[in-house]
């Protein structure tokens, strides 16, 4: 492709700080087109590469409408579920960012190199740990899943056989304490046996965006930016509250070592802005 790729090491500002502190953590990044923003929420959509014409819809459809409400898609570039997330994610006006299993000299599948170039012309980029003339191997698919969950807030499994890179995302996201959203399936197509096994390990259920959505407490665009939009401090304090269900200041003094004073002060404003409910000296994420 005609723009330059870039390396990033992890003394450069650019180099994702989730990176720095992640398992197996790469040495360096090469990127072509911009990297993700900390502050804007990825979501990752994986799944098999022989999907079925239902597959492909619901990951259109899903990538679409996550992206028209504020969110970027993140996922593999990859024939099947991969390239319908990316379009889908293009269709709704969102960015999406490819992870790459070889070096960014070539575009592997080669069918996809319009679809990476109208990802890098609409804003968004191509990632990849492994040096340009590095070709792809079976054991490179795997490594790159971690940096597809790495930088998602969460993942979403789409048609997922046995064996499949998607369950190792998956695996990757629950051990990255991100959470995992599964799309079911017929129990007589071999696509889903993977996904009912997530299932059955406690992966979350959902149909469609909207659901996703609802489960990480983004109801709507304007939820989505504010989260967006808050304070270290404040999305720490949320994070908790998710974990904790109902808490006292001091529980949350406890958990997050943050002064009482900033804790109320961060309470405060939530509750005016409807995020948080009060009982009694507990406070409770509001549904």
């Amino acid at each position: 492709m005609a723009e330059e790729i870039r390396t990033l090491i992890k003394e450069d500002v650019e180099f994702p700080q989730i990176f720095r502190d992640l398992k197996g953590s790469p040495e360096k990044i090469f990127l072509l087109g911009k990297i993700p923003e900390p502050e804007l929420p990825l979501i990752a959509i994986v799944g098999t590469r022989k999907a079925t014409t239902d597959g492909l819809e619901i990951a259109f459809n899903i990538g679409r409408e996550l992206a028209e409400n504020g969110i970027g898609i993140i996922s593999g570039l990859a024939l099947g579920i991969d390239g319908a997330a990316h379009k889908g994610c293009l269709k709704g006006g969102g960015r999406t960012w490819g992870v790459l299993a070889r070096g960014l000299d070539k575009i592997y599948p080669a069918s996809h190199e319009s679809l990476a170039k109208e990802i890098l012309e609409n804003g968004g980029g191509l990632i990849s740990e492994y040096e340009a003339g590095t070709e792809a191997f079976p054991n490179q698919f795997l490594e790159r899943n971690r940096i597809v969950s790495a930088l998602a807030k969460a993942v979403v499994v789409i048609e997922c056989p046995i064996p499949s890179g998607a369950l190792t995302t998956a695996k990757h996201a629950a051990e990255q304490g991100k959470e995992v959203f599964v799309i079911p399936g017929s129990i007589y197509n071999s696509n889903y046996r993977g996904s009912h096994m997530l299932l059955r390990e406690g992966a979350r259920l959902v149909t469609n965006a909207k659901e996703i959505l609802e489960d990480l407490g983004w109801a709507n665009k304007k939820e989505v930016e504010k989260e967006t939009n808050d304070t270290a401090e404040t999305k720490l304090l949320i994070t908790t509250l998710k974990s904790e269900k109902t808490v006292s200041v001091d529980r949350l003094h406890l958990l997050t070592k943050l002064e009482p004073r900033v804790i109320l002060q961060i309470l405060a404003q939530l509750e005016i802005e409807g995020r948080i409910v009060e009982n009694a000296g507990f406070f409770k994420l509001k549904k």
